[in-house]
């Protein structure tokens, strides 16, 4: 007999407001302020690599992305990047940790139409400061039932998070834009995944889909959220 859902965990940049495109623009400005260095190509893959090591250390988000921009132009000026260059990369990073909060559609109505019949979680990583940030601006933070700012999204973190909050992750469904992310941890400990894909996802976060899997499902967009769980 399939457990009744009762909790849904929303994932928040690029499921709920825009993220992405403050990263694109910061890395086309790192391509612009390295130029003279190497080719973009070259300097794109050089940055992934750092981003891939750094993970561990720093963790998702800006100030990550920023140092891992450093260190990539470190490593491809063979340490003669100019020292306004590293000031310029560090502004670029708070420029990023100012970008203002801009909910994509359907999100406000998605949460809202969620929480009048399941609990409704914010599940998200990155840095908790600006995480907080970005809640606080979005208007959103007082239409969840918990928030949950982690290190990484895994299926322990999951299995702790719902169980918390709800009746386990067999109970609960998480709804989010990242294959790697939101989706493969969620199903792997019971759940149901809504898959809501926004732009060109981060090279980290590509997966392939489950499209076999019974508890696995995929949306345009979040005005389709609703109907979906409604017949889950």
């Amino acid at each position: 007999m399939t457990q009744q859902l009762c909790t849904i965990g929303f994932d928040a940049d690029d499921t709920l407001w825009h993220t992405e495109r403050f990263f694109r623009l910061t890395q086309d400005y790192f391509a612009e302020r390295l130029r003279d260095y190497t080719d973009p190509v070259n300097l794109m893959d050089r940055l992934l690599a750092a981003e891939r090591r750094n993970i561990g250390h720093y963790g998702y988000g800006v100030k990550g992305f920023t140092l891992s921009m450093i260190e990539t132009a470190i490593e491809i000026t063979d340490g003669k990047v100019p020292a306004a260059v590293i000031a310029d990369l560090l502004d670029a990073g708070r420029e990023m940790l100012r970008a203002p909060v801009e909910l994509l559609p359907h999100a406000r109505q998605a949460v809202i139409a969620a929480r009048q019949s399941h609990k409704v979680l914010l599940i998200t990583k990155g840095d908790l400061l600006d995480q907080e940030r970005k809640l606080a601006q979005s208007g959103l933070g007082d239409l969840f039932n918990g928030v949950e700012i982690i290190s990484h999204k895994t299926p322990a973190a999951y299995a702790r998070i719902f169980a918390h909050h709800g009746g386990g992750a067999p109970s609960g469904a998480m709804v989010g834009d990242s294959m790697q992310s939101d989706v493969l941890p969620m199903l792997h400990v019971g759940g149901w995944a809504v898959f809501v894909p926004h732009g060109t996802p981060w090279a980290l976060e590509q997966a392939t889909a489950p499209v076999d899997h019974p508890r696995f499902h995929e949306l345009p967009d979040l005005a389709g959220l609703m109907p979906l769980i409604s017949r889950l």
